[in-house]
């Protein structure tokens, strides 16, 4: 047994950590409930089990094959999707869609069926997958994917991991034309700015996200970026594929460094900074479509008690009028976030039951543990509900089972699908078991 937390650090209770190698089936046989643990890059409870068993997906860590004419990539769930990047961008191929962070692993990627910034060209991460072999707890394996066996596919993919463990997937890759972007940043003054900055990108940008000041309220201003590939590097040499750019944050401050005392100044300098960098520019991709990850352990930043975070997705009728209501709330709550992110999704629907991405506007951002924010996700769940939107699993640590089942009316057909041997205290939170 040992102390094991998710990305948002609101726990560390002991599990009992299993790792899983070569043979999948034998080391699930006879197992208490458990559940695959990847990269823990969930922010919420979704990859834990208290008390119980983790299946670490560390060391399925392998490529097993490439169609370098096709850009087919069979791996094991627990490769990185920084190593895919970095092993195939030099050789013409990338992954269609990631996430914002390349330390997610496949596994994790294909169970929360992420999104990246470019859903509007290119969907979800559940698109892109051939096939994937599902390992279930009673020794039997499951190969499945839109052609073969596709309610499976289904179920599995965005199914939190609670229809088997993933042991590897087929991945088809597309082609690249090199590791540069190139990128736009443009400052804005009000939603209306953003919405018409989406609509006008979306044609030619393949990436578009928006970065938000939450603490402006209605009257929101941010920063509008979007990208796309470009085989002119800018007279600059490729990055070596090693993380000696990034930097760390090297211990846990006793209290959270985003409080209710430096949150408009941290955004205000956020905005200005980032406000003089606008215009256009070559840029490798690893900053732009992950700029966190130049901060290794930036989630210490929050202190001790950790931090939630707080995505959801509105339908874009009610979108606009949704988002609106949730800066408003926010701003008059006092809470807030320097990470506040907003976008518009395309309208491709989800291949997965569970699926999160659905056509509307997403909004995302970070919250410290401290009372006031439970309070504010409140009334914040009461604006998205009433807009018939829903939250984020892969996100979540705290939403109601009656919120749960709402935002996801496709949950009766899922669970016909759900390992009897698997649970996490997300399920049990939302589904009883």
């Amino acid at each position: 047994m040992r102390p094991v937390s998710s990305w948002g650090r609101l726990s560390a209770l002991p599990h009992e950590v299993v790792e899983l190698a070569d043979r999948v089936a034998e080391a699930l046989a006879g197992q208490k409930p458990g559940i695959a643990y990847g990269a823990g890059r969930s922010y919420g409870d979704e990859c834990l089990n208290p008390g119980g068993v983790l299946w670490s997906t560390s060391l399925l860590d392998r490529l097993i094959a490439f169609d370098a004419a096709n850009g087919r990539l069979v791996c094991e769930a627990g490769v990185l999707l920084r190593d895919v990047q970095r092993l195939m961008i030099p050789r013409g191929w990338s992954l269609p869609v990631v996430p914002g962070t390349q330390m997610a692993t496949v596994g994790g990627a294909i169970a929360n069926d992420v999104h990246g910034k470019n859903h509007h060209d290119s969907g979800t991460f559940g698109d892109h997958v051939r096939s994937l072999q599902l390992v279930r707890t009673d020794g039997e394996t499951i190969t499945c994917g839109p052609e073969e066996r596709p309610d499976w596919y289904a179920a599995t993919t965005g199914g939190l991991g609670l229809t088997g463990v993933i042991a590897q997937a087929e991945l088809q890759l597309r082609p690249s034309p090199g590791p540069w972007l190139e990128a736009e940043i443009i400052a804005y003054a009000g939603l209306d700015d953003f919405f018409r900055l989406s609509e006008e990108s979306t044609p030619e940008w393949e990436h578009t996200v928006s970065w938000i000041d939450c603490t402006s309220g209605t009257d929101a201003r941010g920063l509008f970026m979007r990208a796309k590939p470009t085989d002119r590097s800018g007279g600059r040499l490729p990055r070596t594929g090693t993380d000696k750019g990034t930097r760390a944050m090297p211990f846990t401050p006793p209290f959270s460094l985003v409080n209710r005392l430096t949150l408009r100044a941290l955004n205000a300098l956020y905005y200005a900074v980032n406000k003089r960098r606008g215009g256009r520019h070559i840029v490798h991709y690893e900053p732009f479509l992950y700029p966190l990850d130049a901060i290794q352990q930036w989630n210490r930043l929050y202190g001790p008690r950790g931090f939630y975070q707080y995505q959801c997705v509105v339908p874009p009728g009610p979108g606009p009028q949704a988002v609106r209501e949730m800066l408003d709330a926010i701003q008059r709550s006092g809470e807030g976030s320097i990470l506040a992110v907003l976008k518009t999704f395309g309208d491709r629907p989800a291949r997965g039951l569970l699926s999160f991405v659905q056509p509307g506007v997403t909004l995302a951002l970070d919250f410290q543990n401290r009372p006031g924010a439970l309070r504010l996700f409140e009334r914040l769940d009461t604006i998205v509900r009433g807009a018939g939107g829903r939250l984020y699993p892969a996100k979540d640590a705290r939403m109601s089972r009656d919120m749960f089942e709402a935002g996801y009316p496709r949950l009766p057909e899922f669970l016909p699908y759900r390992d009897p041997g698997i649970s996490s205290a997300m399920s049990r939170r939302l589904m009883g078991s």
